[in-house]
């Protein structure tokens, strides 16, 4: 064993946690229901390449209209 171990210990925020997982054993389900509404959508491939295809190159500077002047 190391010098330096402590064994048994856990930090306030591991404690917390662990109760909190204790006390409301559903917590993980609705975490992952929670993330499937609002990140895990399907990608229309499609689209997303027409969309792709469809956008226009941008000027090196944003603000500079096009001038005849060169």
């Amino acid at each position: 064993m190391s010098f330096f171990a402590r064994p048994h210990y856990a930090s306030d925020a591991t404690q917390f946690l662990d109760k909190l997982k204790a006390d409301k054993p559903q917590l993980e389900q609705e975490q992952r229901q929670g993330r499937s509404l609002l990140w895990d959508k399907q990608i229309d491939r499609d689209f997303q390449a027409q969309a792709t295809a469809s956008t226009v190159p941008q000027q090196p500077y944003v603000y500079q209209t096009v001038s005849d002047h060169t």
